[in-house]
């Protein structure tokens, strides 16, 4: 039985405030502080100077980095943590600023989750479907997790027998290139909105698979899937859509699969009581704010639609996630 801490009124009061913390990152990363200070140390006045900013405003952030542990400050001169060079320095390989900014964006449709639950309907737009910064920090975060991410999950996987690789949603094709780099028979199609492909033929134009890794604009719950395929990845897509709406697309994909194929789902799972882990739990608030339908599912809805689409021989497949995601397989009968 697990452990569970009890709880006190400072817990709440952590919970409630914060918050504040998160506004004091978001407030970093768009004013481009830890890019600004980069492998150097700085003063306040440095840093006020580049940013044309309050001096004494400047510190007082600078000062709250610094207690958050996000910077070091000797002296009065101010310098980069390891963590923030790795992930928080623009031109660093391993930067995640884009998904911050977009939590950045968020923030105001969690602001209203008492609308959302009590009509059940979506607060926000779609991302796609929203101005151009807002869509730029969705699909370049999403390369960034899934950049830090590839390397720890592409290896538990299997393709080494595979030869096409349906990337349904694919987004800038993130994951394609590190199955196809592992993977030296395979090939892969990326299916996504026609919005993401300059930004998906360019990613894989940078790693030199324009040979093995193409892209095709498709709307994947309105249009048929082109193709025949011997394994298929369907990475955070189906938390988007309604449980109706998720079947659909896992059927679409099953039926481009050969006998024999693989389908792999990559998702926040729920565990079957829905009450847990904890971002999964959360992140099915977020898709309540943000779509009619949209969810986290468990291990046990997600074994549902597969059978349905006539998928057997399940496994999970565990790994070291940052948010919880998950990985369960099964193969085509």
């Amino acid at each position: 039985m697990m452990y569970k801490r009890e709880m006190n009124p400072g817990n709440l009061l952590e919970i409630s405030g914060g918050y504040w913390k998160t506004c004091t990152l978001h407030a970093a990363v768009k004013l481009d502080i830890f890019t600004i200070i980069g492998n150097g140390r700085l003063t306040c006045k440095d840093v006020s100077d580049i940013l044309y900013g309050h001096q004494r405003s400047v510190e007082m952030l600078l000062n709250a980095l610094s207690a958050m542990e996000l910077l070091e400050k000797k002296e009065n001169i101010y310098s980069n943590t390891p963590l923030s060079l790795s992930f928080l320095v623009k031109n660093s390989p391993r930067y995640i600023g884009h998904i911050i900014m977009h939590h950045y964006h968020l923030l105001d449709s969690w602001n209203r989750l008492d609308i959302a639950v009590r009509t059940g309907q979506p607060v926000r737009g779609r991302v796609s479907h929203s101005d151009e910064e807002r869509r730029e920090s969705f699909l370049m975060g999403m390369f960034n997790l899934a950049m830090n991410l590839a390397p720890i999950l592409v290896p538990k996987i299997d393709l080494s027998n595979r030869h096409h690789l349906l990337d349904l949603g694919g987004g800038p094709g993130t994951y394609a290139i590190h199955f196809c780099l592992n993977n030296p028979k395979l090939k892969a199609t990326v299916y996504d909105l026609p919005t993401t492909r300059p930004f998906a033929e360019k990613t894989i134009a940078k790693f030199n698979l324009q040979d093995r890794i193409d892209f095709k604009s498709l709307d994947y719950l309105k249009e048929d899937i082109v193709g025949v395929f011997d394994v298929a990845w369907l990475s955070h897509i189906l938390h988007g859509e309604s449980f109706e709406d998720a079947c659909k697309i896992v059927l679409k994909a099953v039926s481009t699969l050969e006998p024999g194929g693989l389908i792999i789902i990559h998702e926040f799972i729920l565990n079957n009581t829905m009450d847990g882990p904890l971002f999964p739990a959360l992140f099915s608030l977020n898709m309540l704010l943000g779509t009619p339908g949209g969810q986290a599912y468990s291990e046990e809805q997600l074994i549902s639609m597969l059978t349905d689409a006539g998928v057997k021989d399940f496994q999970r497949i565990y790994f070291d996630s940052p948010n919880d995601s998950g990985i369960l397989t099964g193969i085509v009968g």
